[in-house]
């Protein structure tokens, strides 16, 4: 049999390259009458050979064989050389154990894959050099083949393992994708363990994130990356996977620890680390080679699932913050259908997200926010102002913003709505508390003038009734002055009655205070202008509540307060209308109140009167029908005995005055 079919043979009974090349190493030292070979393999850059396999010698050369040692005429002709002496591009000589060695260039397709080194004698023949090449050819076919061979069973392995790790990731964490990428990884590279070592950057430590021994994970483990004894923190600042010899069996294989560093675009993101992986021989190159690329692919995987994890963790903390805000907040796109609500929307409208999106915002809100919407679209831009809606129930200050893509075109609006019903509520207490307390001033003021004046016109007034009631006693007038007399002492008393008036607003008299009770004060009022309601024919309805507590008051002022608020109804009632009185006890905040309600059926207060109601002398009645005290004298009496007083129109009609009066806790 020829060495050509002989080797053709060989070639065609195994595709396993640990069980050819011995075979294919026979033939090299046969065809040249040779007595050992070394085969050397291409590393990745192509800048040196490193030793794959040999026959003949006691050990691999441990040294790379540098490029540029390499005769450059070898692969230029690609036909063998002889090397007279190979220890003077080589260091090798003592492994081969002779001087001449012939070199065999491999390729395959104009690729270079390596060469092969076949110690020899001093001379060759012609035909021993053309049975180098052919051995030399099926090397490299051999290598080309178990590479072609070993990248598809590659990359069929490694699918299915990404394809575990992708799978577990989505449906667990990426914890339990990686335990399962390590219990792949030891079946594909035949190691006793797999670890992943992931990189903590704040803490510039690489951690045990997952291993496919469970012991082994049980325990934490943290490695500073510049710990320059663990592989793990070794190999993340390295380029590429790395094989470290370990023992060996005696029958040419050894287990290694491999490191394969995990680099993502831009920044080291790990290491996967394989211990006492089985290497036979020379299959260092394709274990070197299947790690690299298990290596790419997982960084790349793992880069993905961070990213991912890094935005969906960003898209929860955006949600738990647009769902934080107090405020509502609302995006609808350019149709004005609702693409977006947070959650305090939501509680204001009662409704479910999934009920609300989709929906028209147009028919969720109410026509103010739709004029500052439709304001917002036509000014294409930012328009806010306060409104009061309807539909939220409520005072809320309303922005509306457009959202606007890259070209400027619209998009749709954001709606940001901010409740100020309380704000507005206290602003007008506030607003209340200053015109009370304006009120209240105004009339500490006038009332110490008042008084004053008072006093001054009550002594000559006093004197003056006192000469005319002497006159009318004695009867020392004519009779034909008795009328004139008469006419001047009514007149006389009335400016009495109305300087008493004056000293009662002005608080000059002193409160005899006991406990009173409103009931029965309102019904010796109400009993007193029984006869005048009977001529004028009004009609008088009482909803008294009956046990109502007494009040501490003086009830003859209290009296009088109520009076006068009955005879201004009965003046706007004039005749045929009706008077309603009201008691009730409430409570607010804490504090029991008696409130009286005096509603009548007249033509209502005037806006424009409403302001200076209580005002002293202020009148709405013709001249002389009022002095204008009334009012203001009830709004004292209520203020000195710690009450309140506050008029109103009736939706129906007429006008409501509402008094409340502290009661005392026993």
């Amino acid at each position: 049999m020829s060495r050509e079919a002989g080797l053709f043979q060989s070639l065609t009974a195994t595709d396993r390259l640990g069980d050819l090349l011995p075979v294919l190493h026979q033939h090299a030292v046969s065809a040249v009458d040779g007595r050992n070979s070394i085969l050397f393999h291409f590393n990745r850059a192509g800048d040196a050979l490193h030793a794959m396999s040999a026959s003949g010698v006691d050990q691999l050369p441990p040294d790379p064989w540098p490029v540029r040692h390499v005769p450059r005429a070898l692969f230029q002709d690609g036909t063998p050389h002889l090397v007279p002496d190979i220890s003077k591009i080589i260091s090798c000589a003592s492994e081969l154990g002779t001087g001449p060695a012939v070199l065999v260039p491999l390729t395959h397709v104009q690729k270079r894959i390596g060469v092969l080194v076949v110690g020899c004698q001093a001379a060759l023949s012609a035909d021993q050099l053309d049975q180098a090449a052919s051995v030399g050819h099926a090397f490299a076919v051999a290598l080309e083949r178990a590479r072609t061979a070993g990248e598809f069973h590659l990359h069929h392995q490694l699918r299915e393992l990404l394809q575990v790790f992708v799978r577990d990731v989505s449906s667990t964490t990426l914890s339990a994708g990686l335990e399962a990428l390590c219990t792949g990884a030891n079946r594909v590279f035949g190691a006793d363990r797999t670890s992943v070592w992931l990189h903590d950057r704040r803490a510039r430590m690489v951690v045990l994130s997952a291993s496919s021994d469970v012991v082994y994970m049980a325990q934490e483990r943290r490695i500073p990356i510049s710990d320059p004894l663990s592989p793990a923190a070794r190999a993340l600042r390295g380029e590429r996977a790395e094989l470290f010899s370990g023992g060996g069996d005696g029958a040419g294989s050894y287990t290694a620890l491999v490191t394969i560093p995990l680099k993502g675009k831009r920044r080291a993101l790990g290491t996967l680390v394989l211990e006492e992986v089985r290497i036979e021989p020379g299959e260092q190159m394709e274990v070197v080679e299947r790690a690299d690329e298990l290596g790419r692919r997982l960084s790349s995987a793992i880069e993905n699932v961070l990213l991912l994890d890094a935005v969906l963790r960003s898209r929860r903390e955006l949600e738990n913050t647009f769902n934080s805000l107090t405020d509502f907040v609302v995006v609808a796109d350019e149709e004005g259908r609702l693409v977006h609500v947070n959650r305090a929307f939501l509680d204001r409208i009662g409704r479910p997200k999934q009920e609300l999106i989709d929906h028209r915002l147009a028919d969720i809100v109410g026509a103010k926010i739709n004029e500052q919407i439709a304001r917002a679209k036509d000014s294409e831009g930012l328009v806010d102002g306060e409104v009061d809606d309807s539909e939220l129930r409520g005072i809320f200050h309303v922005t509306v913003t457009p959202l606007v893509g890259e070209e400027r075109e619209p998009m749709g609006i954001v709606l940001v709505a901010r409740d100020v019903t309380p704000q507005a509520q206290l602003e007008a207490e506030r607003a209340e508390l200053r015109n009370r307390l304006v009120q209240s001033e105004k009339l500490a003021a006038l009332g110490q003038f008042v008084a004053g004046i008072a006093h001054e016109l009550n002594n000559p007034l006093q004197g003056v009734l006192g000469h005319l009631e002497l006159l009318r006693t004695t009867g020392a007038f004519p009779k034909a002055l008795r009328r004139d007399m008469q006419l001047v002492y009514r007149e006389a008393d009335r400016a009495a009655k109305i300087v008493r008036n004056l000293l009662v607003f002005a608080g000059s008299g002193r409160l005899v205070r006991r406990r009173t009770s409103v009931n029965a004060a309102l019904s010796r009022v109400l009993a007193l202008r029984a006869s005048a309601f009977r001529a004028a024919g009004i009609e008088v309805v009482r909803r008294h509540e009956e046990g109502l507590p007494r009040v501490k008051a003086d009830p003859l002022l209290i009296q009088q307060a109520l009076l006068n608020i009955v005879l201004n109804a009965e003046q706007a009632v004039g005749s045929g209308g009706r008077i309603e009185s009201h008691t009730a006890l409430v409570e607010e905040d804490g504090q029991r109140q008696v409130v009286v309600r005096i509603r009548d059926t007249g033509p209502g207060i005037p806006p424009e009167a409403m302001p200076r109601l209580f005002e002293p002398f202020y009148t709405t009645k013709e001249v002389g029908q009022g002095t204008g005290l009334g009012l203001a004298i009830t709004y004292g009496i209520i203020q000195e005995h710690g009450g309140q007083i506050t008029a109103s129109n009736h939706p129906n009609g007429g006008a409501v005055f509402t008094v409340r009066l502290p009661v005392e806790r026993d």
